[in-house]
């Protein structure tokens, strides 16, 4: 069964939380990730030394997975549990530890700031489930919940919530379990991919996978802010103007609190159709706006064995290999 610490490993071993949460113990990484999306399975194996064995990609057909925090997510059994068992085999893997990525809707993440926050466990999580329970469309006892602490802005204590219905996390790692495989880490594909972002200056992420938007904020290794949002329409249909509308209260939201403006924008997700959308993000934020896996390559985040796992767009995989080395 999936339990809160192994929720909560998912959250502490980003690239992000291991800066500020020092005092947490060290975890080993699973050899084995795979990132499970609306569109697609994907995965990758690692070598001991920390490169790239191999990675698979097998497209799902579409309405086979339909992500949400509340309902099941799996409409078409059949198809995911082909393209999974496509992927692992491809990879090589049974009886074997691995790190699930899931689409961004199923966990819903919260920055809160407090003037003074428990130390213990024990009284820190039913504190914050009682001051989330109107925020979550579901109840506290199906509930999986992990969080970490990060540096304020201010006195007092931020800390950084995550939060997912039990029976939806039991999904996806049932269809591990189903291959041979033991699901020791689960988080979303989007904390996974900000392990890319720079962070010495204020960086807005967006990430568009299937018809969710995932805006992060990041600033000198803090999350200042982040939120994922269904978008009006998906593919060719989206429209630049549709993406800010989205992006806006995030951006406006650190604006408002940092008192500085966002400084470097990336974006993931757009595929080929990136480019119609940096003009009108550089003119609404006045500051570059740049592929985040091309920065990623640009600024040898990437090492050579996984640019192919940039070249398929796979930023939650790069991202999370980032956080094995």
């Amino acid at each position: 069964m999936a339990t809160v610490a192994t929720f909560r490993q998912g959250i502490y071993k980003s690239e992000l939380v291991r800066k500020l949460a020092r005092w947490l113990d060290a975890i080993p990484h699973p050899p084995i990730a795979i990132e499970i999306a609306p569109d697609r399975i994907a995965g990758v194996r690692w070598t001991r030394t920390g490169s790239v064995d191999g990675f698979a990609v097998e497209p799902l057909i579409p309405g086979a997975l339909v992500p949400s925090a509340v309902e099941t997510n799996i409409s078409n059994l059949p198809a995911v549990r082909d393209a999974v068992g496509t992927v692992v085999e491809r990879l090589r893997a049974r009886d074997e530890d691995v790190a699930v990525l899931v689409p961004d809707p199923v966990i819903r993440v919260f920055v809160q700031h407090f003037d003074d926050f428990p130390r213990s466990p024990q009284e820190a999580i039913p504190m914050l489930r009682w001051k989330l329970k109107k925020s979550v469309p579901f109840e506290a006892d199906e509930t999986l919940i992990a969080y970490m602490r990060q540096t304020p802005r201010e006195d007092g204590v931020d800390v950084v919530t995550a939060l997912a219905r039990l029976r939806i996390i039991r999904e996806y790692e049932a269809q591990m379990e189903n291959v041979g495989l033991r699901p020791g880490v689960v988080l979303s594909s989007s904390l996974a991919a900000v392990s890319l972002l720079e962070n010495q200056k204020a960086t807005l992420l967006a990430r568009v996978s299937g018809s969710a938007l995932t805006t992060a904020i990041v600033r000198e290794g803090v999350l200042c802010g982040y939120r994922c949002t269904e978008l009006p329409a998906s593919g060719i249909a989206l429209t630049p103007q549709m993406l800010l509308e989205e992006i806006f209260p995030v951006a406006a939201y650190y604006q408002d609190t940092w008192g500085e403006n966002i400084q470097s924008v990336r974006v993931a997700g757009l595929g080929s159709r990136t480019p119609e959308f940096v003009r009108p993000l550089e003119d609404e934020f006045h500051c570059q706006v740049h592929s985040l896996l091309h920065t990623a390559v640009s600024d040898g985040l990437v090492s050579s064995d996984a640019r192919p796992l940039a070249d398929r767009e796979l930023e939650g995989l790069v991202g999370w290999m980032l956080n094995r080395s």
